[in-house]
C-alpha cells in the first residue's frame, strides 16, 4: 500500500483483536455503576454545599493533576481514590485520625460524578451507610457556581 501523504510504503493497521467471552458472573462497568447508584442517594450540587455547611465531610478523589486542571471546593478533603478505603475504614491502621466510627457522613466528588459512585458504594460497604457522591462531581457543582479555588491552589487543599 501506498501512502497518500508519501511515495512509501505503508503496512496495514493490525485488525483489533476479537472481544474474548466474558467470563461467568462478570458484569460490565456500566452494570456495576448501575448497581452502586441504586444504593446512593446521591446529591446535587446544592444539597451537597447545604449538607457540607451542615457538617457532613467533602471529599475529592480526583488526583492531584485533575485538581491543577479544574480547581478545587475550598474545605474539602483530599483522599485520592486510591487510598480511599483505607482512610475512611474504622478498623483500619491507616484510617485518618478523627474516623473514629461508620455514623460519619461523607460525600464523596470527582470529575463528573463516575467514579465517586464507585467510591461511596464502597464506602457503604465498609458500613459507612451515610456515604454518598455528588451528582455531576466537581464539574456540576463549578457550573451552578458554588464556592471553588483556582487550580494554582488546587493540587492541595484550598
Amino acid at each position: 500500500m501506498v501512502s497518500p501523504v508519501a511515495d512509501t510504503a505503508v503496512s496495514p493497521a493490525p485488525a483489533a483483536p476479537a472481544a474474548a467471552a466474558a467470563p461467568p458472573g462478570a458484569r460490565t462497568i456500566d452494570q456495576l455503576l448501575a448497581q452502586a447508584r441504586t444504593r446512593l442517594d446521591r446529591l446535587t450540587p446544592a444539597q451537597a454545599f447545604a449538607a457540607f455547611s451542615h457538617g457532613a465531610v467533602l471529599v475529592d478523589i480526583r488526583p492531584e493533576a485533575q485538581r491543577a486542571r479544574e480547581g478545587g471546593i475550598p474545605g474539602a478533603l483530599i483522599v485520592e481514590r486510591n487510598v480511599l478505603e483505607w482512610r475512611f475504614d474504622p478498623a483500619s491502621d491507616a484510617r485518618l485520625p478523627w474516623v473514629d466510627g461508620y455514623d460519619h457522613q461523607v460525600i464523596v466528588f470527582c470529575s463528573e460524578g463516575y467514579t465517586s459512585s464507585l467510591a461511596a458504594a464502597a464506602l457503604q460497604d465498609l458500613g459507612l451507610a451515610r456515604a454518598t457522591d455528588l451528582d455531576g462531581g466537581f464539574l456540576a457543582w463549578a457550573a451552578v457556581g458554588l464556592p471553588t479555588c483556582s487550580s494554582d491552589s488546587a493540587g492541595r487543599a484550598c
